[in-house]
């Protein structure tokens, strides 16, 4: 037998049990009041937390489920159930329908205003799923269309800020005349320098974290940009949009993927535009600028933590580069068969076909230093062979030998002093270069010590040789004193002609001035070989008076390195 006390416990745990029960099925007034007349607000919000739980209450216990108690209650929580899922359908819409409206604030509208009803979401998910199904559809149809009307306005504004750098003749190796740049407005030409040069076009990777330009502001001031600078302020708009919105999904609907089936509208304006401007573009460093734009963004969104762009910014990467490489290609193939007859001119001053490939090499040099693309690196050395060889045909066609090298070591010079601006980055390019230019000025310090002294050289020279084979004859007096008599009568106004010729011959000073150093310093050379043959010839002492000092020569070096 039970006792009392056993009786009375159990009795209290069933009355217990039952109260328990009872609160839980029971459909209070007030909540029957607050579901069909309430609006929609942090009272009714409550009210649909608790209703929830009834509804999962009498869902979830079998034995509730066969109660008669659940009989009389069940058509009332599913009427509550019905009405609460039709009246906050009702006001969703109406939220959604607020984000249409012109000149909303989205992202306000959904911090300030959807995301107090996220539980809502929750609800429907929960017990009105088909409803929340055209819910989330409502919700990516409003979307897809606001942000792709949003991106298509923000483009059209683009469109017109837009500054045509290169047209598909503005090529490295085309002549001047025919790409009729020359021929443009002075405003037009001063843009078209930005083909080949990179200038102050490199600060838009500084200015990566910038806000997106706003249109109607850089129209007012008639403003126009280089398309890299408009495709950054686009791509900017997009990943803070982005990621504004992949994350306002994932909090207010819990999933994410609803993000992609938003943004297959605003994807498709932007490829739309980009896709149409990549196709006309010959804008090489516009293009390499891009990508190391699109490279950054992709850090930015990794520091974020938001992975919603990956696939895009990788398929936009993907389109850059061929591109890149076309364009690339174009301006090797107009060195490859550029017309020599058409390019050379009657002039030993740099080139302006070697100062574009300068400049487009320093620039891709500049763009590839944090980066070390071995590919475009390659593409660099093709370049490079191909003005070279196009750089000594132009060479061939001066009918001097020395003016062949003038041209060559200018060209050289030119594009040494333009790398050097690249900083270290352009090394082994311009170690190449400074190697050429080094071969070429020592070709050149002979021919015009030929043009001066050619008979002095031509005797040290044959000495030289002859005092290294065992059939050395002497020479005499006779042969060395119209040589010693010479040089005493004129080596002073030769030295001043070789300075004339060195200064008219070459742009660059300070290149001009170690080179007539350099042909000084091999003068004196041959001439102190020649002074020491005149002391062991026999009776050569005669022609002492008549030898120039040593002394004598290095002071006139000195006096032309100080003045020149």
């Amino acid at each position: 037998m039970m006792s009392s006390f056993t009786c009375m416990f159990c009795h209290q745990t069933a009355e217990s049990k039952l109260s328990k029960f009872v609160e839980d099925i029971i459909v209070p007034p007030r909540m029957v009041d607050v579901i069909v007349d309430g609006e929609v607000n942090d009272e009714y919000l409550r009210t649909l937390e608790i209703l929830s739980k009834k509804l999962k209450f009498v869902e979830e216990d079998s034995m509730i489920k066969a109660s008669k108690a659940l009989k009389d209650v069940q058509p009332e929580l599913e009427k509550l159930r019905q009405k609460a899922v039709s009246k906050v359908f009702d006001f969703m819409v109406q939220k959604l329908y607020a984000l249409r409206k012109p000149k909303t604030n989205i992202q306000i509208l959904q911090q300030n205003v959807l995301l107090k009803y996220k539980y809502v979401i929750l609800f429907l998910k929960e017990h009105g799923k088909d409803i929340y199904t055209e819910v989330r559809a409502a919700y990516i149809d409003t979307m897809n269309k606001v942000l792709s009307a949003h991106f298509r306005v923000y483009i059209q504004a683009m469109e017109k800020m837009q500054l045509d750098i290169a047209s598909s003749t503005d090529l490295i190796g085309v002549e001047t005349r025919s790409t009729g740049i020359f021929l443009r407005a002075r405003e037009t030409i001063k843009n078209r320098s930005s083909v080949f040069a990179l200038g102050g076009r490199i600060n838009i990777l500084k200015e990566i974290d910038q806000p997106a330009l706003i249109p109607h502001i850089a129209e007012a001031n008639s403003q126009k940009y280089p398309y890299e600078v408009l495709f950054r302020s686009l791509h900017k708009l997009l990943i803070d949009t982005a990621t504004s919105e992949y994350l306002f999904c994932d909090d207010f609907f819990g999933e994410d993927s609803i993000f992609y089936e938003i943004f297959a509208g605003p994807f498709a304006v932007i490829d739309e535009h980009f896709n149409t401007v990549l196709s006309n573009c010959y804008d090489a460093i516009g293009i390499m600028l891009m990508i190391r734009i699109v490279h950054q963004h992709k850090l930015i969104m990794f520091r974020r933590r938001i992975p919603c762009l990956d696939s895009y910014l990788d398929k936009v990467n993907i389109s850059l580069w061929p591109r890149f490489k076309m364009i690339f290609d174009l301006h090797l193939n107009s060195l490859r068969y550029a017309n020599g007859k058409t390019l050379w001119e009657d002039d030993v001053h740099p080139h302006y076909v070697m100062r574009r490939y300068a400049e487009f090499t320093a620039s891709l040099v500049h763009l590839n230093v944090e980066y070390g693309d071995g590919q475009l690196d390659l593409n660099l050395e093709r370049l490079r062979m191909a003005v070279e060889d196009l750089l000594v045909k132009l060479a061939k066609m001066f009918a001097k030998p020395k003016l062949q090298t003038i041209f060559l070591i200018n060209n050289y010079d030119m594009t040494i002093s333009i790398l050097k601006e690249a900083g270290a980055e352009g090394g082994k390019m311009q170690m190449h270069f400074e190697d050429l230019l080094k071969s070429n000025i020592a070709v050149y310090v002979e021919e015009l010590l030929q043009e001066h002294f050619g008979e002095m050289i031509k005797f040290v020279k044959t000495r030289a040789y002859e005092e290294s084979s065992s059939s050395m004859e002497k020479s005499s007096v006779s042969d060395v004193e119209p040589l010693v008599k010479d040089f005493a009568s004129r080596w002073k106004n030769a030295i001043e002609l070789m300075h004339r010729d060195v200064i008219t011959s070459f742009s660059n000073f300070l290149c001009g001035m170690e080179i007539l150093k350099a042909a000084l310093t091999q003068l004196l050379l041959y001439y102190t070989r020649l002074s020491e043959n005149v002391k062991k010839i026999t009776g050569g002492s005669a022609l002492n008076k008549d030898l120039v000092s040593i002394s004598s020569i290095l002071y006139e070096i000195k006096k032309y390195s100080r003045t020149f």
